[in-house]
């Protein structure tokens, strides 16, 4: 495992460790020894988020970082670091179009070994039905920053009861109002109050 990969990603070193990892390619690194030393470092900088050490900011900005190095390494990546633990597919549900929390949480789910489905934003119910079919994912995300969009939520949910799939997933819900009572309103299974608690979740449910 490349610590210093870990540490520069740790420490949010943007440029300097994407220079390493262009470096470590040169020389002909393997790219899943990359990308597990990366996905260390993410999980590092989880713990200083947990800890009041990083703010919410300072994941996204990670998130970015681990997307850069995914995209250097994707034309090398022979089905990621490891077996994916599962399928996930999340969106930002209809009405709402901020797609940032829910970027954060794809990178953080795919840094996780996840096969993770992003549907983007305004995502209308049969939308997440329609991926759930063609994926096989047993996990869904949705996320809403308006208040306006809770009831698109609460569609969506009973939009997997009417095609019969309700049983087949798990849905979590996050963004910046969404709490027990918008969980309890929508039908959802599990919020979550930031990315650490949507891989958390999506997590346990495939384990």
């Amino acid at each position: 495992m490349d610590n210093q990969v870990i540490k520069l990603m740790e420490d949010l070193e943007e440029d300097a460790v994407l220079a390493l990892v262009k470096q470590q390619l040169k020389e002909g690194v393997n790219a899943n020894e990359i990308i597990s030393a990366s996905q260390q470092g993410m999980i590092g900088v989880g713990k200083k988020f947990e800890q009041g050490t990083y703010y919410i900011s300072d994941l996204m900005m990670a998130g970015e970082i681990f997307k850069q190095i995914s995209e250097l390494l994707e034309p090398m990546m022979k089905g990621g670091s490891g077996p994916t633990i599962g399928k996930v597919v999340i969106g930002t549900v209809r009405d709402d179009i901020h797609n940032i929390g829910k970027d954060l949480v794809v990178g953080m789910l795919k840094s996780a070994n996840m096969q993770v489905t992003d549907l983007g934003v305004n995502v209308p119910p049969e939308r997440f039905v329609e991926a759930v079919r063609e994926t096989g994912a047993t996990v869904v995300g949705l996320s809403a920053l308006l208040t306006v969009a809770f009831d698109s939520i609460k569609a969506t949910v009973e939009a997997f009861a009417a095609a019969g799939l309700r049983d087949k997933v798990k849905i979590m819900i996050g963004g910046g109002p969404v709490d027990q009572s918008v969980c309890n309103y929508t039908g959802a299974d599990q919020w979550g109050a930031d990315a650490q608690a949507a891989v958390r979740m999506a997590k346990e449910w495939l384990s």
